[in-house]
């Protein structure tokens, strides 16, 4: 039994139910969070833990919607990996359960469960099943339907690097639409604008002023169009919290810019700090943080802070 494979395709299949009706509430999300931290020990015995990675391929489907046809792969995927009645019966209990959670049942989850719990039940368990490489015909049959399903795992490096322009990518593809840019200017964009929103969001909230804060630096320092810097300042705003780490952003940023680029972001940064009237201590301090992370040194950091009146900035 591949007792890992069944946890993390399970995993996926509760949070496309959780889907089910175009939004997944607060309690559901904790449902989830809990059947997720849960299904592990399933496979105790054989030493099963869902790492790091695991986690953040599950996270890419709980931050935005889980379309039918996308669905339908991931329950195709699901059954590819049953192998014991006992699995049948904890993926269709794990599904009921996340189902349950908010304590209520709205049609579409009602028809959702039911086409998953059909599709589970509808797999045929015998002794060759337990061998994964026997692939029946009717599996292949499931597995063709599903062949040009939406994919997003197919994003999920840019997901784990530059999780603005991954967000970006799929809104742009709900709603079929384009951006007047070449790709690697789209990338560099969303970076910058993954960077800004992590300092707008640094004390949690984040006011008009911050937001338009944001969408002037996008405009005047990459010179992109406003609709262009509205879209990437939305997306980024939502794509990214405080509790983010911006790691990753920043590493892929110092690649993506030349060090003057950089010192003059650093301007921008702190502008979008001030945008509220006054730059805190922890605006400050994260500013700092990014500025060690973009290799830029002490001085430069200094340097623009002292751009910012002294009447505006946090002793």
């Amino acid at each position: 039994m591949d007792s890992h494979g069944l946890i993390l395709t399970l995993g996926k299949v509760v949070i496309a139910a959780a889907w089910a009706d175009g939004r997944v509430s607060d309690e559901e999300i904790d449902s989830v969070r809990d059947l997720l931290f849960y299904l592990p020990q399933v496979g105790q015995e054989q030493g099963v833990r869902l790492n790091e990675q695991d986690w953040q391929l599950l996270e890419l489907y709980m931050l935005t919607p889980v379309g039918e046809e996308e669905r339908q792969r991931l329950v195709v995927e699901l059954q590819g990996v049953l192998r014991h009645p006992a699995d049948k019966a904890l993926a269709v209990r794990a599904i009921e359960n996340m189902i349950m959670a908010d304590g209520v049942v709205t049609p579409e989850e009602t028809a959702v469960f039911q086409e998953i719990r059909n599709a589970i039940e509808s797999v045929e368990l015998n002794f060759f099943s337990q061998f994964s490489w026997l692939v029946s015909e009717a599996v292949r049959r499931r597995i063709a339907a599903v062949a040009h399903a939406p994919n997003r795992e197919q994003y999920f490096d840019d997901f784990i690097k530059n999780r603005v322009y991954y967000a970006v990518c799929q809104r742009l593809n709900m709603e079929e639409t384009q951006l007047d840019m070449p790709e690697q200017e789209l990338r560099k964009l969303s970076l910058a604008g993954g960077l800004l929103a992590k300092v707008a969001h640094t004390d949690r909230k984040v006011d008009e002023r911050e937001y338009e804060a944001v969408v002037q630096a996008l405009e005047n320092f990459w010179g992109v169009d406003r609709k262009t810097a509205v879209f990437v300042t939305e997306v980024s705003l939502m794509a990214v919290t405080a509790a983010l780490d911006p790691y990753r952003m920043m590493r892929q940023f110092t690649q993506a810019t030349n060090r003057e680029e950089r010192v003059r972001f650093l301007d921008i940064l702190f502008a979008v700090a001030a945008a509220d009237g006054c730059v805190g201590y922890e605006e400050m301090e994260q500013i700092r943080l990014l500025a060690q992370g973009l290799n830029l040194t002490h001085p430069e950091f200094v340097n623009a802070k002292l751009q910012i009146p002294r009447a505006q900035r946090a002793n």
